[in-house]
């Protein structure tokens, strides 16, 4: 072998030392110290998780504390930055994707029983023969009731794989004897426009429950609906919306919106400034429009209305939204799982961020926000509104504010006028939802008479229902209290007809029932009728923006208490 061959492995072993070695001086000398901080914390993380397994007292899986451990170092982060385990990553994607594989039923759980709400009009539950009022006590022939059975149990038993089939044991109202049902899995819409109808002969309503995939494309359709029954000006709902895809929410408002408006801009430190506008192929960018929002309206719904509000294209009414101005990226892991990871922060076209104030992804404050909005007074009145970011200005040179949420142009206070402690406990105990259930589950087959919530509703006023959930109420632990029961008798009544339309028929009867004497759609006709839609510049219209309608929302808590899942 030549001298030249045998030191060939020695001069190698040496340029290679000399690589890591003046690697390691560039690194060290001129990343600055960030490159440092995260390969010491990582080796730091790393080296910990090895130790654990390596040297613990008992055995470890190492697998569930890495689970437990990533949604802890998340939640330093911010309040909305979080992790998805592999397996509720379908469930957790299946209302923005429009659809989700499985029985097609709505149920609620009572008793530790999982009762049908709905079946879902030709979804296999129903071509299998799943009445609304079932009970399902068994699947797959194991036990389905007991103090295990929850919503997202009883969701992953029952969703599955198109096609595929699950063994559903019914024990029917009357029934003794257990049916037993076989039913085929297969896709079940989930729509995000619960309703769309005419408030009266000019006036659309369209209500969107949340921001999916194939929202803008709901939303096409039931403008179109409207327009055959020729309505000139449009209410557009999003109380309760807690948000979903930033794009769904500018293609609707691109809908209304002249050419070259900006309709929302993001960035974030590592997320250049992008710009979205409208392009001006919109069919109704002059349609006059008020937009409802209320303290559930989150994200995606912030973007709407704050295009609507910044750009003077129509009217807020109703209470001041969530404030959640951050947007995250889902970044998918090997094993399923799934991480929200917040990459920037929206901003309306003023220049606001609606992200409300936060210390960290652990603040006790952010969490109870609401709570201490309603101690503060803020429901009730206006002036308890606190405005902690900047002022911005619209295009006419309206007033508004960033720092946490929408605050509507036009108040609507909640109503406090009937509510009494009995009110209160009837509500928040459940009882009234149990009762609603099960009086529809007694009377299904005299119910099933009445196809329309304008029937029903005419019915039921004549069956005395406050007297017979009073006595329903105090057999299970609920003592009568006359007075207050007859202060609260048209909260009462109004609540357990709710539930029963609901029951009976679908969210959007329930939907019109609730509308009906709604002060936000009060005040919404009366701004159509006296022309008022349009905001005006400051000077034109005395106290723009400072409105309070004269009226009270007694109707958000019978909004916010659907408790209804989907499987």
């Amino acid at each position: 072998m030549s001298n030249k061959n045998r030191f060939s492995p020695l001069w190698l072993a040496l340029a290679v030392v000399i690589g890591i070695f003046i690697g390691t001086f560039y690194a060290n000398h001129f990343s600055g110290n960030r490159l440092s901080i995260i390969n010491s914390g990582s080796n730091k993380l790393n080296n910990l998780l090895y130790i654990i397994d390596d040297q613990y007292v008992d055995t470890v899986d190492m697998a569930d504390l890495v689970e437990q451990a990533v949604p802890q170092i998340l939640a330093e982060l911010d309040p909305h930055s979080t992790y998805i385990s592999a397996r509720d990553v379908q469930t957790a994607n299946d209302d923005l994707r429009g659809s989700f594989s499985g029985v097609g039923i709505e149920f609620t759980i009572r008793n530790d029983t999982l009762r049908v709400q709905n079946v879902i009009t030709d979804g296999p539950a129903e071509k299998a023969g799943v009445l609304a009022g079932d009970k399902i006590v068994t699947v797959d022939d194991s036990v389905f009731t007991g103090s295990m059975l929850t919503n997202d149990e009883a969701m992953h038993r029952l969703k599955g794989p198109e096609g595929t089939q699950v063994k559903l044991g019914v024990l029917r109202y009357g029934e003794t004897q257990l049916r037993h049902l076989t039913v085929i899995r297969g896709e079940i819409p989930m729509k995000s426009v619960t309703a769309a109808y005419m408030l009266d002969e000019q006036t659309g309503y369209i209500r969107i429950k949340n921001f999916g995939e194939n929202t803008y494309y709901e939303v096409l359709v039931a403008l179109a609906q409207l327009a055959q029954e020729g309505f000139q000006q449009l209410t557009i709902d999003l109380r309760g919306n807690t948000g979903g895809y930033l794009q769904s929410a500018v293609q609707i408002a691109n809908e209304f919106l002249p050419k070259d408006r900006l309709i929302v801009y993001t960035e974030g430190r590592h997320s250049p400034r992008e710009d979205y506008r409208s392009d001006g192929r919109g069919s109704y960018k002059q349609m006059p429009l008020v937009v409802l929002i209320d303290e559930g309206s989150a994200s995606a719904s912030e973007i709407l209305a704050g295009a609507i509000q910044d750009n003077d294209r129509g009217t807020i009414i109703g209470r001041r939204s969530f404030g959640k101005g951050l947007v995250q990226k889902p970044v998918e892991f090997g094993d399923g799982s799934m991480m929200r990871l917040t990459i920037a922060r929206y901003y309306s076209p003023s220049g606001r961020c609606i992200q409300k104030p936060y210390a960290n992804g652990m603040d006790r404050e952010y969490e109870e926000d609401l709570l201490l909005r309603y101690q503060n007074g803020e429901f009730f009145s206006s002036d308890s509104i606190k405005h902690t970011g900047p002022e911005y200005h619209t295009r006419l040179g309206r007033t508004v504010y960033g720092g946490g949420g929408i605050t509507p142009d036009i108040f609507i206070p909640e109503d406090t006028t009937d509510f009494t402690s009995y009110y209160k406990e009837a509500t928040m105990s459940g009882l009234i939802l149990q009762f609603g259930y099960d009086y529809t589950d007694q009377n299904r087959s005299k119910l099933q008479e009445f196809d329309d919530e304008a029937s029903l509703l005419k019915h039921l006023k004549r069956q005395n229902m406050v007297e017979q959930f009073v006595q329903y109420a105090e057999a299970h632990g609920l003592k009568r209290r006359n007075l207050m029961i007859q202060k609260s008798h048209r909260l009462l009544e109004d609540f357990i007809f709710s539930r029963v339309i609901y029951n009976m028929l679908d969210e959007a009867s329930w939907l019109q029932y609730l509308n009906e004497s709604d002060p936000a759609i009060i005040e919404t006709l009366r701004l159509f009728k006296a022309g008022e839609a349009f905001p005006k510049a400051p000077g034109q219209d005395e106290g723009q923006g400072k409105k309070v309608a004269y009226g009270y929302d007694y109707r958000s808590m019978h909004r916010m208490m659907r408790m209804v899942a989907r499987a």
